[in-house]
């Protein structure tokens, strides 16, 4: 048994959320871990506080629960979020980026009683200097429970010598290197804290008399959450009781200065959802700029004046970029419409049984479906957002080319994916990349492709349809190689499992 995956694309990373002063806090919580699913499908968590009779110095009782699946199946049995008491909670949904995926002790929120009190915590990034922490904090005798880079934050945090959380928390982030977006639970506060270069996004939002804390705003959706702002670069905001009373957010530097941001462009491109606001703009608007620029660069005209060049999208990351491509590409004077040329099932569920042949070429079509009667005999453009092996787009062309197309032509939103992440995201190897399989060559992959053009989008064209563009401040470094924050040496995501 295996899991229906988006095997040709990068792995998302983790989706965090917290609430504070909430009388459902756990169901909320629920509702905004199923809303960023897509972030992370491999396990999923809740932690909440609440107060007991014998509340003991401003202590709370602290009740996790979490386990393996997406997060219906984890929290499949009504009682469990009944079980989940307080008007506080944060949750986790992960993909591993760090640490072996199969470890239960690996699973967030993570959750320790230290000196300070009840600490919780649920992070979305990587660390890039964790082997040398680990083995600075191994020397000294610290026990490790799991095999992520998280609890290095954990150990650090109560090892601190300040005396309050906040500058716990803060001392502990400032001894880190690399992306980390998370929300932390104390006895007395829900804390949001995004790292010095932005990588990960992190929204605040209000909910009645209550706040909440997510990776993205679809979270807010669903529980009827209004938007008030993002955690910054560099910021760690402090929601508590006071805030409750005054409405004041309270707002902590981890780095002294204005460190630069590195905002993850990827999630403009992939990861986010089309309905998600992040880094102060609507994901949607942005996709349909990539599409807008890229029919500005690469074009493609009707091949005979009968002709007709319909464009499909591969459901479902591309769909709005494809919609800015077909209506640009029309106002360029090509004779082009938009249409739906591929159906994806989305009710195949998380496991079946493998097929003993072909199994690649069966993956591919029992999840997409082509529409003949769209495709024959036109000249198609499928506009898609990325490609990493190019394994699934291979089964894809084929599979279109049984509808008898005229031709084919690729068009990709963003530019040759030709490094791995370090920050967060979970890439194949620098050897797996397809674009390093061909040296570079758009040719090479096109023909490995099968079909009868290829074109990427330009790096300028990216950070120029992107917010504020070059100006704002964007990580590009899996299309460029040019990583923002040192890693360190032999860092990989196996260095921990071990």
């Amino acid at each position: 048994m295996k899991y229906i995956e988006e095997y040709d694309k990068a792995k998302c990373a983790c989706g965090v959320f917290g609430i504070y002063n909430h009388p459902e806090a756990a169901m909320m919580t629920y509702y905004g871990l199923h809303a960023l699913q897509h972030r992370g499908q491999e396990s999923a968590g809740i932690c909440t506080a609440f107060k007991t009779e014998r509340e003991n110095a401003g202590q709370k009782k602290f009740r996790v629960h979490k386990g393996f699946g997406l997060v219906n199946e984890v929290f499949k049995e009504e009682s469990i979020l009944h079980g989940l008491r307080g008007d506080s909670a944060i949750g986790h949904n992960r993909y591993s980026t760090t640490g072996s995926a199969d470890k239960r002790a690996n699973i967030q929120p993570f959750y320790v009683n230290y000196k300070n009190g009840n600490l919780a915590l649920a992070h979305n990034g990587n660390l890039t200097n964790t082997r040398a922490l680990r083995k600075v904090l191994k020397d000294d005798g610290v026990l490790f429970q799991t095999s992520t880079d998280t609890e290095l934050i954990l150990h650090l945090t109560a090892r601190s010598k300040e005396t309050t959380v906040v500058n716990q928390l803060r001392d502990a982030l400032r001894q880190t290197r690399g992306a980390y977006s998370l929300t932390v639970l104390t006895d007395k506060a829900l804390i949001g804290v995004r790292d010095p270069s932005g990588f990960r996004p992190l929204a605040i939002g209000k909910l009645g008399n209550g706040y909440v804390i997510a990776s993205e705003t679809c979270a807010f959706d669903i529980i009827n959450a209004e938007y008030i702002r993002d955690v910054q670069n560099n910021e760690m905001v402090v929601i508590d009781d006071e805030t409750i009373a005054t409405g004041v957010i309270k707002s902590y530097p981890i780095e002294s200065g204005a460190p630069a941001q590195h905002k993850c462009i990827f999630e403009y491109v992939y990861f986010a959802r089309p309905d998600s606001k992040i880094y102060g703009e609507n994901v949607d608007k942005v996709r349909r700029r990539l599409g807008i620029a890229l029919a500005r660069e690469f074009s493609l005209a009707s091949q005979t004046p009968d002709d007709e060049v319909v464009v499909i999208n591969v459901p479902d990351s591309s769909n709005t970029a494809t919609l800015g491509y077909a209506l640009e590409n029309n106002a360029l004077g090509n004779r082009s419409r938009y249409e739906i040329g591929l159906i994806r099932n989305h009710y195949i569920g998380r496991t079946f049984i493998q097929p003993g042949q072909d199994k690649r070429e069966r993956k591919v079509k029992m999840k997409y479906n082509v529409v003949r009667g769209a495709l024959k005999g036109k000249t198609v453009v499928m506009v898609d957002d990325s490609i990493v092996r190019g394994t699934t787009l291979e089964e894809l062309v084929r599979l279109i080319k049984s509808a008898e197309p005229k031709s084919i032509h690729v068009r990709i939103t963003s530019p040759p994916i030709t490094h791995p992440c370090k920050y967060g995201m979970d890439f194949p190897s620098k050897k797996e990349l397809i674009a390093n399989q061909c040296d570079m060559d758009i040719e090479k992959i096109r023909q490995k492709l099968g079909v009868d053009s290829l074109a990427y989008l330009s790096v300028d064209g990216l950070l120029n349809s992107s917010p504020q563009g070059k100006s704002e401040g964007y990580c590009t470094a899996c299309f460029t190689g040019n990583y923002p924050i040192a890693i360190e040496e032999n860092s990989a995501k196996s260095d921990l499992d071990a």
